[in-house]
């Protein structure tokens, strides 16, 4: 069954602040976002899950940006739609609040330490499409979050923000550390990806004259 979906999105740049409000509602889940870079890693997320919350709430602050997030997701059929379409909004918003792109890095990586456990994230904002995950996550469930799901949300942030997005637990042994190790390095590779290049200045980080 198709989803009936309708969507808003609405972009802003004011001085040196890159912001993106998004408003996406289907028959499965109703959220509301809005976005600020150039933050300071304040946040005030909601989905009904707290673990996604907890995890959705570090990136926000590794990546030093502002993030609002309620999501009202159909949680009595299955977490799935909540958290993917929860990574299509976001990925949405940075696409959104980056506009042509002009003057970014474009790509970042970072490797994160969590006590035991090393995670490695690589991003591209290429414009085109395409994840790859590998937590080594071993359990069905991490504190209320259905572990196989960390896979749709960073699959579903690569497609809203058309974007290649590259995922790994490279060891470790406690599945909590994997998941959050991941995310912070994610939102750490974001961060670098989304900043401004002096060098670059305006030009467009592309010989293709698109992204």
């Amino acid at each position: 069954m198709k989803k009936k979906k309708s969507a808003k999105t609405e972009a802003v740049e004011t001085g040196s602040k890159r912001t993106a409000t998004i408003d996406r509602k289907t028959a499965e889940t109703q959220i509301e976002l809005k976005l600020a870079i150039e933050g300071s890693g304040k946040y005030k997320v909601s989905t009904g899950i707290r673990f996604f919350d907890h995890m959705l709430e570090l990136f926000t602050r590794h990546g030093a940006f502002d993030l609002e997030l309620t999501c009202k997701g159909d949680l009595d059929v299955d977490q799935h739609h909540t958290v993917e379409d929860v990574g299509i909004a976001l990925g949405e918003a940075f696409d959104k609040a980056l506009g042509d792109k002009r003057g970014i890095w474009r790509a970042g990586y970072f490797v994160m330490t969590m006590d035991e456990t090393l995670g490695l994230a690589a991003v591209d904002l290429s414009g085109r499409v395409e994840s790859v995950i590998k937590t080594k996550v071993k359990t069905r469930l991490v504190g209320d979050l259905q572990s196989e799901l960390v896979d749709d949300f960073f699959d579903g942030f690569a497609r809203g923000a058309r974007a290649n997005v590259h995922i790994k637990t490279m060891y470790g042994r406690s599945n909590h550390h994997k998941i959050e190790a991941l995310f912070k390095a994610f939102a750490r590779a974001l961060r670098v990806a989304c900043s401004r290049d002096k060098q670059l200045g305006e030009m467009l980080p592309s010989t293709k004259g698109l992204l």
